[in-house]
């Protein structure tokens, strides 16, 4: 292995593309409530301003690390008529997500103004606008898009027990008339059938 590939520049010094690469690592083995800017430098056999001479601070780290999960969305093979893209992409920003432990709480938690996440963001309202959509319900679009799949995504990864029964137990028929009918649909259903449903809703309409 090269020092590039193994994280160092051309002098030997650590690259900032190593320390995310790290902190990724580590919030596979932790999760993101064990990732810290110490865990990094440890992963590294580094002291902790090394770490933080690359990203500063642990929020800045986050911003990074959430930028690289989008970095790994492929733009290959996308569909040609708009509003199949905007669907198979909303679907490849959930598989990103789903690929790293605590990939949407990581997500959810930034406001990363990086080339990754814009580049995602400039393919979905690009196909908004083909579909029809003005500027204005494209980019309000494509934010509800970003935050239900967020939503969704980090709910799937944090969810229950699928045979825990609280749900059932907490809802009462007089408390609750209009949720008590429907609790066989609200338990129905994986969260791959909540995706599809939610995205047709979001998508049926983009030109209104």
């Amino acid at each position: 292995m090269t020092k590039k590939q193994a994280g160092e520049d051309a002098a030997g010094r650590l690259t900032r593309d190593a320390v995310i690469g790290a902190a990724l690592q580590v919030l596979e083995d932790r999760g993101l409530e064990g990732l810290s800017t110490r865990a990094v430098a440890d992963r590294l056999g580094v002291r902790m301003n090394t770490v933080l001479w690359h990203v500063k601070t642990k929020a800045r780290l986050l911003e990074l690390m959430a930028d690289a999960v989008l970095g790994t969305i492929g733009y290959d093979d996308l569909p040609a008529d708009p509003r199949r893209r905007a669907r198979e992409l909303a679907g490849r920003y959930r598989q990103a997500l789903l690929a790293h432990r605590d990939g949407a709480a990581l997500v959810t938690g930034t406001y990363a103004a990086e080339p990754h996440t814009l580049r995602f963001a400039d393919r979905l309202v690009d196909a908004l606008r083909q579909a029809g959509a003005d500027e204005r319900r494209a980019a309000w679009t494509a934010w509800t898009v970003s935050y239900f799949v967020l939503g969704l995504t980090q709910e799937e990864q944090a969810a229950p027990d699928r045979h825990d029964d609280r749900l059932a137990r907490a809802l009462d028929p007089v408390e609750h008339p209009a949720l008590h009918p429907v609790l066989t649909h609200l338990r129905q259903g994986s969260f791959e059938d909540r995706f599809a449903f939610g995205l047709d809703a979001l998508l049926a309409r983009p030109a209104a």
